[in-house]
């Protein structure tokens, strides 16, 4: 637990993580009162996106506690397709889903989960239904051509809708409600300028 209202979002980083995929959704939470804190699979080991940034974690994986925590981002990374590396989150995912705390997957995490079977029973998107097709999952049936997903406290997204992404994680926390979460992502969507005047205006 932290001093804030809130139990802290645990953001999985590991190399080759998409820099671009979850800012919107960290950035909004920290402003919205929630601590965020970096995972991987090694606590001691920095690790380095695509775009060269170099994160030191502040916990291991297999530190990290269901009932200790708000939410599970994952990210996309070329890791995902390329080794599995990255299974022992889709299975962190799995214990998370089990106790009931939410999990937010984008891009390339969405196949790890896929393979894990977390998305056999849940409706969900991804890049596209061949990609998740190419993991030889069960859960076709129940892809959705969205921007965004949430089903059973699993939200999914594809690589280009990193702010339909935050959307469902900002609504799914409360970090915004109502008409100021579509105000949000009418902002940050669709540069709507009419829309800052309503997020300002709640803000008086």
């Amino acid at each position: 637990m932290t001093s804030r209202a809130h139990k802290p979002v645990h953001l999985a980083v590991y190399d080759t993580f998409a820099d671009w995929e979850t800012g919107h959704a960290t950035a909004h939470l920290a402003r919205g009162g929630y601590e965020v804190r970096t995972v991987a699979l090694l606590a001691d080991r920095p690790v380095t996106t695509i775009g060269g940034v170099r994160i030191q974690p502040d916990l291991a994986l297999a530190g990290l506690r269901p009932e200790d925590s708000s939410l599970l981002i994952l990210t996309g990374a070329d890791l995902w397709d390329t080794t599995d590396d990255l299974a022992p989150f889709a299975r962190k995912a799995r214990a998370f889903l089990d106790a009931g705390v939410p999990v937010a997957a984008i891009c390339g995490a969405t196949a790890g989960l896929a393979r894990e079977g977390l998305l056999d029973d849940r409706a969900h998107t991804s890049a596209a239904p061949v990609y998740l097709d190419a993991t030889g999952y069960k859960g076709g049936e129940h892809y959705v051509d969205a921007d965004a997903v949430s089903d059973g406290g699993l939200i999914t997204a594809g690589p280009t809708e990193p702010v339909a992404f935050a959307r469902e994680v900002l609504g799914g926390l409360g970090v915004f409600e109502g008409e100021l979460l579509d105000a949000w992502y009418r902002l940050f969507h669709d540069s709507d300028v009419t829309a800052y005047e309503t997020l300002q205006g709640a803000q008086e």
